[in-house]
């Protein structure tokens, strides 16, 4: 029997947020929100969990919220790993078909991507998730899936998201203290892809950037599939940072600037501007803000490129940029990035979520959105297509792609 409701944890640096959904009530397989919660996150750094306790209690507060909108008791989720500790390596695999037919089957194409996880790794690291990229059958090159064909020699080029065995360990603690069992683990960008980018958009060749507190999640897809996955210990919270010093002010005070005043379009230049916070009221120059936001911005983007000329795919993604977090809602930010990455560059949006839609299309949420939309797919009790078109690609290369020997 198949679960009826679906959750998404997403444990962020400076948030944790849980929702809760289902297939539409009116028949429609579409789906629908049906509870959320967050809470402040106080026991992270940068992605990664420095403070079990207090990680532990940040998930039971917004769980405990969801709970209580969505009317139901939440024991598992799908969670994201993130962190500068997660990064991605290229693997191929290579196996001889014995079969009499010389047909490819589905035990083949698992044997294939087995022999791609058999890499050299630290002892203090191991496999997250895997991307079959694409496999290759007796020199054909490109094929999606080989099951079905005939052939000799199968080979796959892969891409493997590995994370480091300590912080993944502390993570697990945090979810077993909170009593939330992990259905699936899944990076973040991956789970924010799924909520925002369109088949088109995985196919013609687009990186999305998941810009959160303390990191920054790039996931590039082309041709439907994975490329690449890497994780930019950069954020919103730098910002601030950055602001506190530039304006010898206090965090929660730049907090505020930021998130009041902070703009990277060139016309909202120049002037003074006024910030109240508890009972006093502050002056800052509008023009040093943006300097100091701007000199943040660009130095984020500057790792993205560089990240992105690691796959030779500097300003050569025919889908752009596709930008989404919490920091995306930064005005400008869209036609910043467009510029210094050579790029076309939009702010990503949810899209087919119905439901108690009104919270959860902030930006903050789509990452959390997104695994709550991959707990649906990955389900092994599924039938192929059952959640309709939306998704299918991404659902297929993790289903396929050995998600059931990776979730830990």
């Amino acid at each position: 029997m198949k679960p009826e409701h679906f959750i998404g944890l997403d444990i962020g640096t400076s948030t944790v947020r849980c929702v809760v959904g289902t297939f539409d009530p009116n028949g429609s397989n579409a789906p629908s929100i049906i509870g959320h919660g967050q809470a402040p996150n106080q026991g992270m750094r940068r992605g990664a969990v420095v403070h079990v306790d207090d990680v532990a209690d940040a998930i039971v507060h917004a769980v405990t919220e969801a709970e209580r909108i969505s009317g139901m008791s939440i024991k598992h989720a799908t969670v994201n790993v993130n962190g500068s500790h997660v990064g991605g390596l290229n693997s191929e695999g290579v196996i001889a078909i014995s079969a009499a037919n010389r047909e490819i089957t589905a035990e083949d194409r698992l044997r294939v991507e087995e022999a791609a996880t058999i890499v050299s790794l630290p002892p203090n690291r191991e496999i997250v998730q895997f991307f079959a990229k694409n496999y290759s059958l007796d020199g054909q090159r490109n094929i999606k899936d080989p099951v079905g064909m005939h052939g000799v020699r199968l080979e796959v080029d892969a891409h493997i998201v590995t994370a480091a065995s300590p912080n993944l360990r502390s993570l697990d603690m945090a979810l077993e203290k909170a009593e939330i069992r992990a259905t699936h683990h899944t990076v973040s960008g991956l789970a924010a892809a799924e909520a925002v980018l369109t088949r088109q958009q995985k196919e013609a060749g687009t990186a999305l950037l998941d810009i959160g507190a303390g990191t920054t999640n790039l996931i590039v897809f082309e041709d439907g599939e994975v490329q690449y996955v890497a994780v930019i210990p950069m954020g919103g919270q730098h910002i601030t940072n950055d602001l506190a010093i530039g304006l010898k002010t206090d965090l929660d005070i730049a907090e505020a600037v930021k998130v009041k005043h902070a703009n990277l379009k060139a016309a909202a230049k120049g002037g003074g501007v006024t910030v109240k916070v508890g009972d006093q009221t502050h002056n800052f120059d509008s023009e040093e803000i943006s300097m100091i936001v701007e000199a943040r911005v660009d130095e984020l983007l500057e790792y993205v490129d560089k990240e992105l000329q690691k796959i030779k795919r500097s300003r050569k993604l025919p889908g752009g940029v596709v930008i989404t977090g919490g920091t995306s809602k930064l005005p400008g930010l869209d036609e910043f990035a467009r510029e210094k990455l050579q790029l076309s560059a939009r702010i990503g949006k949810l899209h087919n979520i119905g439901g108690l839609v009104d919270t959860v299309e902030d930006a903050t949420f789509t990452t959390v959105v997104g695994l709550m939309l991959l707990d649906m797919l990955l389900l092994p009790s599924l039938p192929p297509n059952s959640v309709g078109s939306r998704g299918t690609d991404t659902a297929k290369a993790l289903v396929s792609n050995l998600w059931h020997r990776f979730k830990r």
